[in-house]
């Protein structure tokens, strides 16, 4: 599939700041051939979008490369003057993100942002331009290309939008191209819908991919080479067989063992007869379709349709699906942040001789459930004021719902004692959100909400962002709090991997519907539904036979 000579050869790069020569990348060495996927793999800060940017010499000002050498089809990129750089980034190299919705005008029209790309390089006018990017729209398989063509950004879905960037990558048929995390944001399926659209274009093309990824999952379906980075460095290189069955590293083996979540043994818990602390019966959530000037209701979006879900006291239910499937509205509705259209939610409270339905309480009447449910959100940082120390964000939920001491000198006390249990120190509670890494701004998520002592915490992907290391760390807190505190969680989420190692029950939803739910071994072992047994196909896995491991 590769020939001999490689497209990309990176030899002893070094990248360290201007200011004080602190090194940040230390003698990173690899070469890409034509046809091969390589994955470059590690933690959040590991150096792996650095050496991209590197590669296309995109630096930040404040970071040089102090040594080494960058080579593309045997031209020294560091030698080049800038103009004919600009001519390599888009024409020979190319890169797609992460998040496509950052990388596209959202008031440009998506084939005119592609067509410009093969204007400014190729010099294609626009007629011609526009059959190009149709073309190129076909092959990465956006329905109705002609169409879509003048459709903006936020018409598109989040596989599509991805799609939309593949596109332009290809444009002016590149030797090498970088995808810096492209899959991380998508649900399985659509995940594996790019994954084997990449396949196919390197196979169509004998494109070179550098593919970077924290996740080992996607590298065991994708690449055909592995390099690991940590701190900076690579530690370990490999072809991909080789590397999942016989690591070297120590870091090594322990990305691949927290990349598979252990599954917790429930053998010592009567699971069908402990209490359910809250119970969803038929519950619907309906949003008007206004049209005209006087925006007249014409339908409904059917965001949920007849949901019936049980979470047991000090037990954990899994909602998975895909985007757009319902599963953070049916936790919208149980907090009252949305209004439920029809159907019931039903808290159990201690203090009460029968369950409070909360679909018919009144804001005030609803204020002491507040600090029994709580939230953890996908991005603590968007949800942590960042004008607030964490002091004062921990306190500020302490004194809105009056729960804990009074006094400042004990909600220090306490903070202090929430911060240590999470994980943190006491002495974090002076800085900002933006001093932390993303594991430290979830954990300080997850401190606030224990700050209210609550008995439900509805956790909304709360580590789809994170490393696998550090999700494995996250996901270990919460079952600890689970057992020291007989919480109760509701975990939303996407990534089937996790699903076993933290949850009792699993719903899978579909289009506002539950589909198939039951006890974790059931759902995921046997499937039922023609959706699950989907999902679960869908989702790029370290041991292809089952996702359920000991």
């Amino acid at each position: 599939m590769s020939s001999n000579q490689p497209v990309l050869k990176v030899e002893n790069l070094c990248v360290e700041l201007e200011k004080n020569h602190r090194p940040l990348i230390s003698n990173v060495s690899f070469e890409i051939k034509a046809g091969e996927i390589f994955a470059l793999v590690g933690e959040s800060g590991s150096g792996k979008s650095l050496t991209s940017l590197a590669i296309m010499r995109l630096l930040p000002e404040a970071l040089q490369v102090s040594s080494g050498a960058i080579s593309l089809n045997h031209q020294g990129l560091f030698s080049l003057p800038e103009y004919q750089m600009q001519k390599v980034r888009g024409r020979q190299v190319a890169m797609i993100f992460q998040e496509p919705m950052t990388s596209l005008n959202p008031v440009m029209k998506v084939g005119d942002q592609v067509a410009e790309v093969l204007r400014v390089h190729l010099g294609m006018n626009r007629k011609t331009a526009r059959e190009k990017v149709v073309s190129l729209f076909d092959e990465v398989g956006i329905p109705n290309p002609e169409e879509r063509y003048d459709w903006y950004p936020h018409q598109l879905s989040g596989g599509q939008k991805q799609r939309v960037m593949i596109a332009m990558a290809l444009a002016c048929e590149p030797d090498l191209l970088i995808a810096d995390e492209p899959t991380t944001a998508l649900d399985v399926t659509i995940q594996a819908q790019v994954l084997n659209l990449l396949k196919q274009i390197r196979d169509d093309r004998g494109l070179a991919i550098l593919f970077i990824t924290h996740d080992m999952g996607v590298v065991n379906e994708i690449a055909d080479r592995v390099a690991v980075m940590k701190d900076g460095e690579i530690v370990e290189q490999a072809e991909t067989g080789h590397f999942f069955t016989d690591p070297q590293h120590p870091y090594t083996q322990k990305l691949l063992s927290d990349a598979i979540p252990k599954r917790e043994s429930f053998e010592d818990e009567a699971l069908s007869t402990v209490q359910n602390l809250l119970q969803v019966n038929d519950l619907k959530v309906y949003f008007p379709i206004k049209k005209g000037i006087f925006q007249r209701t014409v339908g409904h979006v059917k965001a949920v349709d007849g949901v019936n879900l049980t979470i047991p006291k000090g037990q954990t239910l899994a909602l998975v699906g895909e985007s757009g499937s319902g599963k953070s509205t049916i936790g919208q509705a149980i907090l009252k942040l949305v209004d439920a259209t029809a159907g019931q939610v039903n808290f159990t409270n201690d203090q009460a001789a029968q369950a409070i339905n909360l679909v018919d309480l009144s804001e005030k009447a609803m204020k002491p459930f507040r600090k029994k449910v709580q939230v953890i959100f996908q991005d603590p940082f968007s949800a942590l004021n960042p004008r607030m120390t964490i002091n004062e964000i921990i306190r500020e939920g302490m004194n809105s719902l009056q729960v804990g001491p009074k006094s400042r000198v004990e909600q220090d006390k306490r903070i202090e004692s929430l911060l240590e249990q999470v994980g943190l120190l006491p002495e974090h509670k002076y800085r900002y959100p933006h001093e932390f890494s993303g594991g430290q701004r979830q954990r300080i998520g997850i401190a606030r909400a224990l700050a209210v002592e609550p008995e439900l915490i509805i956790c909304d992907e709360p580590t789809s962002a994170l490393d696998v290391s550090v999700r494995a760390q996250v996901l270990a807190l919460l079952k600890d709090l689970q057992k020291t505190y007989q919480m109760s969680y509701l975990f939303i989420t996407h990534d089937l991997s996790i699903v076993p190692s933290i949850a009792h029950h699993v719903a899978v939803m579909q289009a506002g519907k539950i589909v198939e739910q039951g006890l974790v071994e059931e759902v995921m072992q046997n499937p039922q539904h023609d959706y699950t047994q989907r999902l679960l196909a869908s989702a790029p896995k370290l041991v292809k036979e089952s996702l359920i491991s000991g």
